[in-house]
């Protein structure tokens, strides 16, 4: 995929309201298979009402990806809040560091990266991931959540250089996720 024409496109929370229905499109097919498709946590509605209020929180980022016009994936994240419910709920696993960088605004949380099922496996999503990352100067570490049988996102995330600091649940009804660190390079 390094050798094809991937156009990535950075939007901030204003802009990425204006293609808000090609990334819930996106998100509707990628996750219109089992076992998220008749799993409320994962419906299309609450993923909508999720993307919505993630444009107006401090530090929202999208990077797109587009080949020959089409969005076939992209990533999404903001300002890691240190009062985080999930996040704090790690307590101690938490190096201290990290939560000095939380504390401080240093840490990015990746919320969402999807790639379209036609183009998985081509790089697309370490991309989009890279791109992202490499825009947030001011926040060197990373912080996301990855369900913990969500192969092969969650290999991925291993082999990029995440750590897994514990186990989380974002909601009663949400699956189990690891909560990873990116330490700043």
């Amino acid at each position: 995929m390094a050798d094809i024409d991937l156009a990535l496109q950075h939007y901030d929370g204003d802009a990425a309201k204006a293609i808000a229905d090609e990334l819930i499109d996106t998100y509707a097919e990628i996750y219109n298979v089992p076992p998220y498709a008749d799993d409320p946590f994962f419906s299309v509605a609450s993923y909508a009402d999720r993307l919505h209020a993630a444009f107006t929180m401090t530090g929202f980022e999208t990077v797109t990806a587009r080949l020959n016009g089409q969005l076939i994936g992209y990533v999404h994240g903001v300002t890691l809040p240190a009062d985080k419910p999930w996040w704090t709920s790690l307590g101690d696993a938490r190096p201290a560091d990290a939560q000095a960088a939380a504390k401080a605004e240093k840490i990015f949380w990746l919320r969402e990266l999807m790639v379209r099922p036609a183009h998985t496996n081509h790089g697309v999503g370490r991309r989009l991931h890279d791109a992202v990352i490499a825009g947030r100067r001011d926040q060197p570490w990373t912080a996301l959540t990855c369900i913990i049988d969500n192969e092969p996102a969650h290999g991925a995330y291993l082999r990029w250089g995440y750590q897994i600091m514990g186990r989380i649940k974002h909601a009663p009804e949400s699956p189990v996720y690891d909560a990873m660190l990116l330490r700043p390079a």
